[in-house]
């Protein structure tokens, strides 16, 4: 079970990240955010690009190396935490009005940080 929840993980930074390098826009999109200059789709693909991909890389090591596996999923599962955390934050003080994205992605992350632990 614990292999298969890295591997999900894992697959869905991959993607994020390959789809962030590829079209930046079109990720930041659903959160009203647009990028009309080329510092700001750097910015979206060193942020959700490369750390996704990194991200990922990490898991991939922590499925093969069961020496490396804690603390790769422990940071993994904090760094979701904290994302998850700043969507609950946004949630109290901003009031989405709509569950996606803000609340979608705030359950994602939480579900994911939880199983890494897990």
């Amino acid at each position: 079970m614990t292999l298969l929840v890295i591997v999900l993980t894992g697959v869905f930074f991959f993607g994020m990240g390959i789809f962030a390098l590829v079209r930046p826009a079109a990720l930041i999109r659903p959160f009203g955010i647009t990028l009309p200059i080329p510092e700001s789709r750097a910015e979206v693909r060193a942020v959700y690009g490369g750390f996704g991909l990194a991200i990922a890389g990490v898991l991939a090591l922590a499925a093969s190396n069961a020496t490396l596996r804690d603390g790769i999923l422990i940071t993994v599962a904090a760094a979701l935490g904290g994302m998850a955390f700043g969507r609950l934050v946004s949630g109290v003080v901003d009031r989405p009005k709509a569950f996606y994205p803000n609340w979608f992605y705030f359950l994602v992350e939480a579900v994911a940080a939880a199983a890494l632990l897990w």
